[in-house]
């Protein structure tokens, strides 16, 4: 499966919770060491720079990722919230987040990992009491369980990306109408 992070989600809480892919299958983990998740913070924008990470930091976020998750699915199927995944997004939350500084480069981002959790720990909060609430899907493909925002015009986007998942679901498609469509004549 490719290492790459994805930012597809339209929210740094969820594209966070799709870090662990294919959870209904594979269960692909991306955060396999302290530098992954550093790498996934810088990608994601929500820091510049990040202190370097340890087990403990990995723990922790692949907890509050899970908890993420599990509030996301809660939100979306219009269920309650459990009190352990709560208690765990809100503990993370209520840490003191990442905090810009105003540069005569422009603007900058440092943290320590307990920050840059907290800054998405947040992002959750933000999102789960918000307006886009309504706006929560679920990837299409059966493979996938990223869940984004579809902020598409009459809310009928199918896939978290194009690239990531629409088109292979697309090709598979068109390769099953295909071969459907040989099989009468061959008979």
């Amino acid at each position: 499966m490719n290492l790459d992070h994805v930012f597809v989600c339209g929210n740094p809480a969820l594209d966070f919770a799709a870090t662990l892919r294919a959870r209904r299958s594979l269960r692909f983990e991306m955060f396999t060491a302290p530098d992954r998740l550093d790498a996934w913070y810088r990608e994601s924008g929500v820091v510049d720079t990040v202190s370097p990470s340890q087990e403990a930091d990995v723990e922790q976020a692949v907890a509050v990722r899970e908890a993420i998750y599990e509030l996301v699915t809660a939100r979306r199927l219009g269920e309650s919230y459990a009190d352990e995944p709560l208690a765990v997004v809100n503990g993370a939350a209520r840490k003191p987040p990442a905090t810009p500084q105003l540069t005569t480069a422009g603007r900058r981002t440092d943290a320590t990992p307990e920050e840059a959790l907290s800054t998405v720990a947040r992002h959750a909060v933000e999102v789960l009491s918000g307006p886009d609430v309504p706006l929560l899907k679920e990837c299409g493909n059966p493979e996938c369980t990223r869940v984004y925002i579809d902020r598409s015009r009459g809310m009928r986007r199918q896939w978290c990306g194009m690239e990531s998942c629409g088109n292979k679901l697309k090709a598979a498609a068109y390769r099953a109408r295909k071969k459907e469509a040989q099989a009468p004549a061959s008979r």
